[in-house]
């Protein structure tokens, strides 16, 4: 199976998620289901059916991160030598050539990734236009609306 890259702030989310379902939402909802067995007739018992539902979702969201931290790979770009070189997991400030814009954007795992807080999948297509380019570069990248030139003007290792 192929091994998802993860960063240990994205894999730190992802386990206090998982405790947060195993000892607090499992435990409710099974003392729900309880509740509403005592209220008699199931087939009509809107209260069971409905921490029955909400059993079936927690149960299914257990699974599915325990699956990803399973496929991941924790990469700790602290931990790696600062070459200027664009990897997964660093912080990136590009120019934009055209519209002279600056951003910048940390590149994370796909279930990390939210560009409202400049966080950028490796997988999308300006992350995988930079990565393996350095300080000072120019990359052409393909966009919704046509092309872009950026400049690679920083990059931290945070």
């Amino acid at each position: 199976m192929k091994k998802v890259p993860m960063t240990v702030e994205g894999e730190a989310s992802l386990r206090e998620e998982l405790n947060h379902l195993k000892t607090v939402v499992r435990p409710r909802v099974i003392a729900d289901i309880a509740t509403a067995r005592e209220h008699g007739d199931l087939k009509e018992n809107a209260e069971y059916h409905a921490a029955r539902e909400e059993q079936g979702f927690a149960e299914g969201r257990i699974k599915e991160i325990e699956g990803k931290l399973s496929d991941s790979q924790v990469i700790d770009v602290k931990a790696m030598p600062a070459t200027g070189k664009v990897v997964f997991g660093t912080t990136v400030t590009l120019y934009n050539v055209d519209t002279e814009a600056t951003v910048t954007y940390r590149i994370v795992g796909d279930d990390e990734a939210d560009v409202k807080l400049k966080k950028i999948s490796y997988a999308s297509p300006i992350a995988k236009a930079i990565i393996g380019k350095e300080e000072g570069d120019e990359v052409l990248v393909k966009i919704p609306s046509g092309e872009a030139t950026y400049e690679i003007e920083k990059v931290e290792y945070i």
